[in-house]
């Protein structure tokens, strides 16, 4: 979408004092943990851009408050099994052999919006250490939330999810459906604990030396059918829904959506 469009659906802008009231409106609150997808187009033009949005969560948490957003890297993976589009299979090698480590403070993010590309260098904010599944967190439940980040644990019972999960977190969707609801990869390793790991890898530093790791992870499942969790989560009243400047936005208890999709999974076949 271009700025002019952008402004153009746009009647009045926002800014970091109206996404303060916004954000308060929907139900965060001073000391909480969450976790944040965003999309800042859908929050329609903004003063500020990407700066205003992240100083407006920090200004509703306060200093006591940890926020968390996803700071994925999926580039970072095994080039043999990329699909979307797919490499020559006689590039494979060249790319395993001189792809770039993972680096907490340089690798970007890929495909998880301006807000958390941002949020990634944002002073004081640290990284776990997936090279394809990283979090970034800024508060006091950081260390809690991103240390022991298992290499074959990128969504699993060793991640910052599990941790979040743990400390009874909230999930903020600003402007995202719930198929950006990365909280419920951890109710699929819940709900089917015995599906078969899958072949992975990854450039890391290795005592400061780069070398391509081969590991083991349980698959990811397919988003689409977090939408029927969040269905029923709002069926439930669980859900605080409303808008933050132009977007659509959701309010939730992590521990409680994961609850719900195990349960809700088990019933059925695994993915």
């Amino acid at each position: 979408m271009s700025e002019a469009d952008l402004i153009a659906r746009t009647r009045v802008p926002a800014t970091q004092a109206s996404l303060t009231a916004d954000l308060t409106h929907l139900g965060l609150a001073e000391g909480e943990t969450v976790i944040v997808h965003s999309s800042l187009s859908a929050l329609g033009w903004v003063s500020g851009g990407a700066v205003a949005v992240i100083e407006a969560l920090l200004d509703v948490l306060g200093p006591q408050g940890t926020l968390v957003m996803p700071a994925h890297s999926s580039g970072l993976t095994d080039p043999a099994k990329w699909g979307a589009p797919p490499v020559p299979a006689d590039w494979v090698e060249v790319i395993r052999a001189s792809m770039p480590a993972f680096d907490p403070r340089r690798t970007p993010t890929q495909n998880m919006g301006s807000i958390a590309e941002l949020f990634r260098s944002w002073p004081g904010v640290e990284r776990s250490l997936h090279p394809n599944c990283s979090f970034a967190a800024v508060g006091p439940n950081t260390r809690r939330i991103l240390d022991g980040h298992a290499l074959e644990s990128p969504l699993g019972e060793q991640s910052p999810l599990a941790r979040l999960y743990d400390l009874d977190a909230r999930v903020l969707l600003l402007g995202v459906g719930f198929d950006k609801c990365t909280m419920l990869h951890l109710a699929e390793g819940r709900a089917w604990p015995d599906r078969p790991l899958e072949d992975e890898g990854s450039p890391v530093l290795v005592d400061g030396v780069r070398q391509w790791v081969s590991y083991r992870a349980a698959p990811v499942g397919d988003p689409a059918t977090f939408v029927r969790v969040g269905e029923r989560l709002a069926e439930q009243g669980e859900v605080a829904a409303g808008k933050v400047g132009n977007a659509d936005c959701w309010l939730f208890s992590a521990r409680l959506a994961v609850d719900l999709a195990a349960e809700t999974w088990r019933r059925e076949p695994a993915p």
